[in-house]
């Protein structure tokens, strides 16, 4: 496994469950556990574990389950090199050292892509961070500002509000490009009351001023095209997700060019003989306990290939057109079997509140239904179609109904 964090910790914990032998777990971090050790409020936990606990307690769970399965976990190691010649290649405190495995699990997560990925123009100051790094500086101790601007309104933007309270900085807006908010509607007003910030839609982020630290910020009226400046010592850029896939691509695979993560099957295989891919590297972003338990699901699928012929059933890819974005897992193996927790998982980059979908292959209708559609949240696709599915035709592909 490549990534210690709860896909990776679960999927370990599952094959020593299934009798596999040694497992090993590699983190680059000084602790295993993942994002969720950052994350200090409740709500983890209840789909994989059956019960609610914060993210520090979630990410110590699975810890100590994995090392109770005799899972063999080594922390601050990286993989900084992958060949046919000489399999992985780990760089640690105690050195260099090749590993070669019989199969291989990417479990290395997502990350939300900073300010410099998202060309803000403007000055260099400090104070500028994702939702990450903040939840590094708190869980550190470290002083932040006092009036923060975030940007993004998705389930972790608001995340990121209850962090910065904690840390008792005040959150003066949050911004977002889109017509409104990407959160639960209760949870939106919940937080804007006890926190009394903004929630300015339709609005770009222009510019950042100040020296040594944020001065301002410029926003951008989307509709208006007006500009206003607001005064802040600290912007957290939050949400939109890329898949860590610096690995995939090291290692050959195939990239979903919606995902941006490694293409799979629905059994979690990606197009490299012998790897695998589970958690949120296949899409960016879902709740720990969903990657948690991708993470399972891949061991179940790497147990039975290790046990069976060796054979890598070739795949059908899973396209979709606009206004839909991704849907993962994004192909299909010939033994049709079913993906995570029994459906797929579907992203548009637009809100339709009633979406008529439907799938074909090489003009065949294979499904249709419907689904309310929400930029940054995941609708569950069914899967009773996967057996329709003619895995010598041409791609699979989503789409909406026009009318």
């Amino acid at each position: 496994m490549i990534g210690g964090g709860p896909a990776g910790l679960a999927c370990a914990i599952e094959l020593r469950r299934r009798g596999a032998g040694e497992v090993i777990v590699v983190d680059r971090e000084a602790q295993a556990g993942g994002i969720p050790r950052h994350s200090a409020h409740q709500g983890f936990g209840l789909r994989d574990l059956r019960r609610i606990m914060s993210g520090p307690r979630y990410a110590q769970r699975y810890v100590e389950l994995a090392r109770r399965a005799g899972a063999d976990l080594r922390e601050e190691t990286m993989v900084t090199g992958w060949s046919e010649a000489s399999g992985l290649e780990l760089t640690s405190p105690a050195g260099r050292e090749s590993l070669r495995a019989s199969a291989i699990v990417l479990a290395t997560g997502c990350r939300e892509r900073p300010r410099s990925a998202r060309l803000v123009p403007g000055s260099r100051p400090e104070g500028v961070m994702t939702t990450a790094t903040l939840q590094q500086l708190v869980l550190q101790g470290m002083p932040l500002g006092s009036r923060a601007l975030v940007v993004g309104a998705e389930h972790v933007s608001f995340s990121a509000v209850l962090t910065l309270a904690h840390a008792g900085v005040r959150v003066v807006a949050m911004t977002t490009e889109l017509p409104r908010h990407q959160t639960l509607e209760l949870f939106r007003a919940g937080a804007s009351l006890r926190y009394r910030f903004q929630l300015l839609t339709r609005t770009a982020v222009a510019g950042i001023r100040g020296r040594p630290r944020v001065e301002e910020v410029e926003l951008l009226d989307l509709e208006s095209r007006r500009t206003r400046l607001i005064a802040c010592d600290t912007v957290v850029f939050s949400a939109d997700w890329i898949p860590d896939h610096e690995l995939s691509v090291m290692g050959g695979l195939e990239l979903d060019s919606g995902t941006r993560g490694p293409r799979a099957d629905t059994g979690l295989r990606t197009t490299r003989l012998g790897t695998f891919a589970a958690g949120n590297v296949l899409q960016g972003a879902e709740p720990a306990d969903i990657a948690a338990l991708s993470g399972r699901h891949a061991a179940g699928s790497l147990a039975r290939w290790l046990a069976g012929d060796g054979s890598w059933p070739a795949a059908v890819p899973i396209e979709c057109t606009p206004p839909l974005h991704w849907i993962s897992p994004n192909a299909i193996g010939s033994n049709a079997e079913s993906p995570p927790r029994g459906h797929f998982l579907l992203r548009s980059r637009d809100f339709v509140r009633r979406a008529a979908l439907e799938i074909h292959q090489d003009g065949r209708l294979l499904w249709n239904g419907g689904a309310r559609l929400t930029p940054g949240r995941s609708p569950r696709l069914s899967c009773g179609w996967l057996t329709a599915v003619d895995v010598g035709a041409g791609p699979v592909q989503v789409s909406t109904r026009a009318g």
